[in-house]
């Protein structure tokens, strides 16, 4: 086991990433490397990103992967408001994106803070 895989953040981010790949399967494709493609790498970018800060040396560095993923996390909940708007996502399937993004975000922030504090 990797040490990012005890994350509780890492295991919620791969979660979302799932639910965004099985919500955009439905998406037009015309939209294939448009709004899917971009939601879809800025999912996989939370959990990548906190994989990439572990292996990092410092915690600062670690802490600003994390901070990369915290605004990944934004865009994922930025892009599934366009993909409503645009009748692309389901309310349901909304909901769930948004709750989900809602509390990786505060996770990350959690986790940042304490990065950050242990390094003073």
């Amino acid at each position: 086991m990797f040490n990012f895989e005890k994350l509780d953040a890492w295991k919620k981010s791969v979660e979302l990433a799932d639910l965004i790949y099985r919500s955009t399967r439905a998406f037009p494709a015309d939209e294939r490397f448009g709004l899917t493609n971009q939601i879809r790498r800025a999912a996989v970018s939370i959990s990548s990103n906190l994989a990439e800060g572990c292996s990092r040396s410092s915690k600062q560095d670690f802490a600003r992967f994390v901070e990369i993923a915290t605004g990944s996390a934004f865009e994922v909940a930025s892009q599934s408001v366009i993909a409503r708007n645009q009748g692309y996502l389901n309310e349901a399937d909304f909901a769930l994106i948004q709750s989900s993004a809602l509390e990786i975000t505060r996770m990350l922030s959690g986790l940042r803070r304490s990065l950050l504090r242990k390094t003073d």
